[in-house]
């Protein structure tokens, strides 16, 4: 049961770090719990591993890691679509 909330609150996550950029995240809500879920190593691995945790995943630190996530992932995916022939 614990993988499940964790599963959640990495969907919440990502798609609240979505909506805060206006960008939507590719894949749904696959996506989001990857974005949410990676957003939150990030922001571990970067000490921000601050505020309340829920399954596991500290909620500020997440959503900044998956901020991060997201600004990183639509810079390539814009420099990857400029540079078509």
């Amino acid at each position: 049961m614990g993988w499940i909330i964790t599963l959640i609150v990495g969907g919440i996550i990502g798609w609240l770090a979505g909506v805060i950029l206006g960008k939507n995240v590719p894949f749904g809500i696959v996506g989001n719990i990857i974005a949410g879920l990676v957003g939150a190593t990030i922001g571990n691995s970067l000490g921000l591993d601050i505020g309340p945790s829920l399954g596991g995943v500290s909620i500020i630190g997440g959503l900044l890691g998956a901020i991060i996530l997201i600004l990183i992932v639509s810079f390539i995916m814009k420099a990857i679509g400029n540079k078509k022939a």
